[in-house]
């Protein structure tokens, strides 16, 4: 009689290397890290408010609002730290997705009460 089971891979069964992972992300300058989740919210965001494609199915601005107000704080909050090289086309995508969600809305909110406007102040056009 034959054993039917499959071999296994060996290299299936190791446990992954953590400490090379950690390594790994250590040696990731902390602009660039920032940067990265800025673009992820920012395109997040963006499909959200529906402006991936003309009639989205995506559209869902409760959602949208979350990523701005996120976006915004990470924006404001480490913009010393990452220099104006890498916070001046950051804080444009978000005036322009915090102009493109006041536009969505059937009932705008009032000049600084927008999505990440307590962070930013009042975004007007």
């Amino acid at each position: 009689m034959t054993d039917a089971t499959l071999p296994t891979d060996p290299a299936a069964d190791e446990a992954p290397d953590y400490d090379a992972m950690t390594r790994d992300i250590a040696d990731v300058p902390a602009v660039e890290v920032i940067t990265t989740v800025a673009v992820h919210l920012l395109s997040a965001a963006a499909v959200n408010l529906g402006l991936d494609k003309p009639d989205s199915e995506h559209k869902d601005l409760d959602e949208a609002r979350k990523l701005i107000t996120a976006l915004a704080g990470l924006v404001t909050a480490s913009a010393t730290e990452i220099s104006s090289f890498h916070a001046a086309p950051l804080r444009d995508g978000l005036k322009s997705l915090q102009l493109a969600f006041r536009e969505a809305s059937i009932v705008p909110d009032e000049p600084g009460q927008g999505p990440g406007e307590k962070f930013t102040g009042p975004v007007y056009a």
